[in-house]
């Protein structure tokens, strides 16, 4: 490192953002991840031991991945890499691992190399990596807020241990936000700050586990607010209050908590929870969730999971549907909410959908089974000289409508898929149908 490089990092730790100067150094430092770093825990006790394998850190932004691997930099003897993917090509890859070969070769030094958003690297670019981390020439520590098993190279996640992280308790940001205020060395304690007990309330329960959110908060308002005639800069429920204007959800579009959410809407309305549906709902509207996106999954419940036993719920849902593209945000939320709720209430049956799924598995077990005879069109050009059609009985000239036939193929007479419950409307259906049987 020359002079200039010196000065440049040592600049850039001074004006680097609270959350970035606040990270700790040692095990003893890191806030919350109890669960991972308890003092009992397999993690804590390889970093101690300086016997790390290859690991990935999985969990939503702020709960300290780049912390985890920034600690492990400062207590291993190996070398200690960083990429990350959004920027990185191969070419740094090459060097790294050029680097590592030679550390490994002239001095018997291991190499780690973190990889900060790996679920970035495309397949080809993973696919280098793997044969290095095989033989051992690179200890690879991975950080990702997209599900490893969807995003990361099986090969990889087979030679890797996963580390999930969980959003921080209430408690651990509070404990955070107190030390950035008061902390001279690392935090904005030479500000000569005070913040109230209620301002840490509200921004350790606001930010919604995310230490980062919560950080960037306080640093604004320590920045911003002018000092008092005491001479501190008071840092009140209603500064805090403006430097958070709106809670934090964890809601990544493309990531796990976008299908848990979606998940959780769709079987609190199958469930015939309507106010669990509703809070769903509002979760993914507050998050910016698209409202045709929404509309499509309340259709889809509506008859996978309420079917004919209120054919209503349909109606309502398409109508919906239609509703919100017309209207669009602020007022579609109530539409939604009117769909939302009314599909949650309905009696449920889903004997359409089993009737699909079972008439769907009869037609790749038989085959292309032939129409019968009589119920082949008998219209077109010598249908009627091949017996197409003949001895077809139409039901409209018989009593209720109805009279018995063979419809389906050969084979397959008696079968049934549709089996309608006690369930609502699809009662009477039942009811109906069970009457013109025994009509027969």
């Amino acid at each position: 490192m020359d002079l200039f490089d010196y000065m440049r990092s040592n600049t850039m730790e001074k004006e680097a953002p609270l959350a970035s100067r606040l990270r700790p150094a040692t095990l003893d430092e890191v806030v919350g991840q109890k669960h991972i770093i308890g003092k009992d825990k397999l993690l804590y006790r390889a970093i101690k031991a300086d016997k790390l394998g290859s690991i990935i850190f999985y969990g939503p932004p702020g709960t300290g991945k780049t912390t985890l691997a920034k600690v492990i930099a400062g207590t291993t003897s190996a070398r200690f890499k960083q990429l990350n993917a959004t920027v990185a090509g191969k070419k740094d890859m090459e060097e790294v691992v050029q680097e590592a070969k030679d550390a490994l070769g002239m001095y018997g030094q291991k190499t780690i190399l973190f990889v900060d958003e790996i679920h970035r690297f495309n397949k080809s670019q993973q696919d280098y990596l793997l044969p290095f981390v095989e033989d051992g020439t690179l200890l690879l520590i991975g950080a990702t807020t997209e599900n490893p098993y969807f995003e990361v190279n099986g090969a990889l996640i087979s030679r890797s241990r996963i580390f999930e992280l969980k959003p921080l308790e209430k408690e651990d940001i509070y404990e955070l936000l107190k030390r950035a205020v008061y902390d001279k060395e690392k935090g904005m304690g030479s500000y000569r700050a005070d913040i109230s007990e209620d301002a840490l309330d509200f921004l350790a329960d606001m930010a919604g586990g995310d230490a980062r959110a919560a950080l960037n908060a306080v640093e604004l308002g320590v920045l911003t607010t002018e000092r008092s005639e005491d001479g501190l800069i008071h840092i009140t429920l209603d500064v805090a209050q403006e430097c958070i204007q709106k809670r934090a959800v964890r809601y990544d579009k493309g990531g796990d908590n976008h299908y848990d959410t979606i998940s959780a809407f769709i079987k609190s309305m199958r469930g015939s929870d309507p106010d669990a549906a509703v809070y769903y709902l509002a979760k993914m509207l507050y998050a910016g969730e698209d409202i045709k996106f929404i509309a499509r999954r309340i259709m889809i419940c509506a008859s996978e999971d309420v079917g004919n036993a209120d054919p209503q719920a349909l109606v309502v849902a398409v109508n919906a549907a239609q509703a919100v593209e017309r209207l669009g945000m602020p007022e579609a939320r109530i539409v939604l909410s009117q769909a939302v709720t009314y599909v949650a209430s309905a009696p449920k049956s889903n004997a359409a959908c089993m009737a699909i799924e079972e008439a769907e598995t009869a037609v790749r077990n038989t085959g292309a089974a032939p129409v019968p005879v009589h119920l082949q069109d008998r219209h077109y050009k010598g249908a009627e000289k091949l017996g197409r059609g003949l001895d077809y009985k139409y039901a409209h000239n018989y009593p209720n409508h109805y009279v018995k036939q063979q419809y389906l193929p050969d084979g397959l007479e008696g079968a049934s898929f549709y089996r309608p419950t006690e369930n609502g409307y699809e009662k009477k259906i039942g009811e109906w149908l069970r009457f013109l049987k025994e009509s027969e």
